[in-house]
């Protein structure tokens, strides 16, 4: 209302996911860029310089990545505590470009993969400014470039990563001809991983570097031994990476917008590619 009592019209704010066009772009550009291994890796390099997310490089044992929201971080957790030494491992940057690059130089590759439901829903709630179209088109593009690689990955499906992830090492090992010590899949090994996924909005080096392969088990305890004498961190920051039922009501907030009709078609695909990429019923190379 104006100072005169005529109703004065304002802007409303922009609803949930329904970015501008200019950060749409963005978005777009940077999907297509990170399929490209020559174009993306140099400026993942430089944006990242450790120690996580790792980028892939001589030093480099296996890549662990997939579409953002398919388990990756509870994998490389996973997968580091089970081993008796730190494995270098390229992860997190959620780019068809890296797990490409491994595959043309014969490193070991665990790619991950979520239902496209589940992983764009999960995605948006942590990135709102995402659209959700230009999310479904990405995670089909993301799948749909590497299935000329696919015979030099290990798929590692997210219902299986997260209840049987042993299971996907022994896979990995089987398939490359590796020794990693595999995963024991009890209630306090999960319990750990997601204790780590809860400290990771700290940033602690030791933390991430432990990610990377570039930190022991004894001095990512006693780090953990610090970070638990220390404040507590802001309330919420630490479900970023780990279920919670807030980020669940989240994502049944944005199932009637997933489930409209305009989205069909890419819902579509987004599907096809997926089920192209895990081997349709798992009879791929590498699949369960």
């Amino acid at each position: 209302m104006s100072t005169d009592g005529r109703r004065v019209r304002t802007a409303a704010p922009p609803p949930a996911n329904s970015p501008s066009a200019a950060r749409r772009l963005r978005h777009l550009v940077r999907v297509r860029a990170s399929e490209h291994p020559t174009i993306y890796l140099p400026f993942a390099r430089r944006k990242y310089p450790g120690p996580s997310p790792e980028v892939i490089s001589s030093e480099t044992e296996l890549v662990i990545d997939g579409y953002t929201r398919s388990a990756t971080t509870f994998a490389v957790y996973a997968f580091q505590l089970a081993q008796v030494r730190p494995v270098r491992i390229a992860h997190h940057l959620h780019a068809p470009a890296q797990l490409i690059a491994a595959a043309r130089i014969g490193i070991p590759v665990l790619a991950l993969i979520r239902d496209p439901q589940g992983a764009i829903l999960s995605q948006l709630v942590r990135e709102p400014r995402v659209a959700l179209r230009d999310a479904l088109v990405a995670y089909r593009r993301f799948y749909s470039c590497l299935l000329p690689y696919r015979s030099s990955f290990v798929v590692g499906e997210f219902d299986q990563v997260t209840r049987d992830f042993g299971a996907v090492v022994g896979r990995l090992n089987q398939y490359f001809r590796t020794s990693f010590q595999e995963f024991q899949h009890t209630e306090a090994n999960v319990r750990e991983c997601y204790a780590l996924s809860r400290e990771r909005p700290t940033m602690s080096r030791t933390l991430l570097g432990f990610e990377s392969g570039l930190v022991t088990r004894d001095e990512l305890d006693r780090e953990r031994d610090r970070l638990a004498r220390t404040p507590p961190q802001a309330p919420g920051m630490a479900d970023v990476w780990v279920p919670s039922a807030e980020r669940e009501r989240a994502k049944a907030e944005l199932l009637e917008r997933w489930r409209q009709a305009d989205l069909a078609r890419l819902r579509d695909r987004a599907q096809a590619a997926y089920r192209e990429f895990v081997g349709l019923n798992g009879s791929g190379p590498g699949c369960p």
